[in-house]
């Protein structure tokens, strides 16, 4: 039997940029034949779009940890590296990305064109031509590429359809999606014999189309994730209407209403109040024998608890009778219905740099052996961006932690000449 799978955990990394390049070229009369080493070329950004083929996130079992090629290194006679080509992840249309680290939505993609970038790759290290001034003219100072982001996703896919199907098991579900649709559920005298969600379009003419669903049945208790429950539930979240199956023939010994305040209870206690959807009460089983006394009770008791008459259609999708006049409801409440935004993403498209005085630049603690050690994620970066082979970069690099305090801060902290100060697994002694 095929597995749904609607979850998944992956880790994503762009590409590196390319190194800049400490070249010089020969050339009379210039000083070491002038600086002529060229940028790093940009690292490749990892990018999401909608793949209309996918149905699942089951590639994703498979493959967890995906990485963009790096960007080329700058070369000699001043020329650029190559910036490497985006790496393209096609994902179920209705899929969720989150970072799972901050719980945050990144994007949620849901129409045949969307796409998102995902993850920024590094920009390209600079070449010492970049770096040639009038003191120094042929410096020997480049830049390693900046990493790319690196992040741990969770992506979830909920179900893009127009209708959900919504009962306790046996109420006919399947029965119904198989009599109006190709789709072919499993149907059988027994619960839950829906274990994955099933689709089918229904068709009542040219341009009058719309995608039904067939979920796991609900139980008691579902909303807080009892037997499928959550797994069905949030597949309901994308549809514009529902469909509430209700078991008038009395196969199960229950009683409709009963039935109905369950159901009903449980959409209310998700997350999301899924009762606020349209929804069409469908008396199931009008065949079968008593099913007229049931229909009547289940509506006496329904005026008597709510103070209206329920709005009720009769069906039995065992003889298919009752289908067509469904059908054409159920569209008509499809095209007067707008779909509802599920999630909030955050707007991603204009970053502002604010200072906030809580937030250092870097932090400092010291180990048993009387280390010093300092991280922080923009002195880990302009570490990670530093030529250590070059002499110049690295007095370059120690002007650049002299600017942004750190002599002054390891000077409070008590740090006296000789001891050894560690940057990740770069280390130096530090000097009053």
């Amino acid at each position: 039997m095929s597995t749904f799978f609607d979850t998944a955990k992956i880790n994503v990394k762009a590409g590196k940029g390319g190194d800049g390049m400490v070249a010089f070229r020969r050339e009379k009369y210039v000083p070491d034949g002038g600086p002529a080493g060229g940028d790093g070329g940009k690292g490749g950004d990892i990018i999401f779009y909608v793949n209309e083929g996918l149905k699942t996130l089951i590639d994703f079992r498979y493959q967890r940890h995906f990485k963009a090629e790096p960007g080329q290194n700058g070369m000699s006679k001043g020329k650029y590296g190559r910036g490497s080509e985006p790496l393209r992840i096609g994902v179920p249309a209705g899929t969720i990305v989150k970072n799972l680290t901050e719980g945050r939505v990144i994007a949620d993609l849901t129409d045949p064109d969307d796409e998102v970038l995902i993850a920024k790759g590094g920009r390209g290290g600079r070449g010492n031509i970049r770096f040639a001034t009038h003191r120094n003219p042929a410096p020997s100072i480049a830049e390693n590429g900046e990493p790319g982001e690196e992040f741990e996703l969770l992506l979830e896919l909920k179900l893009m359809a127009d209708v959900g199907l919504v009962g306790l098991p046996s109420v006919g579900k399947s029965t119904l999606l198989s009599a109006i649709t190709s789709a072919k559920p499993k149907v059988a005298a027994y619960h839950f014999t829906t274990l994955t969600p099933q689709l089918g379009v229904v068709s009542l003419g040219i341009s009058k189309q719309f995608v039904m669903a067939d979920l796991p049945g609900l139980i008691e208790g579902a909303s807080k994730g009892v037997g499928l429950g959550l797994s069905f539930l949030k597949h309901i979240e994308r549809t514009r209407v529902l469909l509430h199956i209700l078991d008038m023939g009395g196969t199960e010994g229950r009683d409709p209403f009963d039935d109905y305040q369950t159901i009903t209870q449980e959409l209310a206690s998700y997350e999301l109040d899924l009762t606020e959807k349209p929804t069409i009460i469908v008396a199931n089983k009008m065949d079968m024998p008593e099913s007229e006394e049931r229909l009547a009770n289940f509506i006496s008791n329904y005026k008597s608890l709510l103070g209206e008459e329920p709005f009720v259609m009769k069906i039995s999708a065992y003889q298919k009778d009752g289908l067509e006049d469904l059908m054409k409801k159920t569209y008509q409440l499809v095209e007067e219905t707008q779909v509802q935004p599920v999630t909030t993403i955050e707007d991603n498209t204009h970053v502002s740099y604010d200072y906030d005085e809580e937030t250092p630049a870097f932090v400092i603690t010291r180990e048993s052996d009387g280390t010093w050690v300092v991280s922080g994620e923009k002195i880990e970066k302009l570490l990670a961006m530093t030529k250590l082979d070059y002499d110049e970069s690295v007095l370059r690099f120690a002007r650049q932690l002299r600017g942004m305090g750190l002599d002054t801060a390891l000077r409070e902290r008590g740090a006296n000449t000789g001891d050894t100060v560690r940057i990740n697994d770069y280390a130096f002694e530090f000097v009053d």
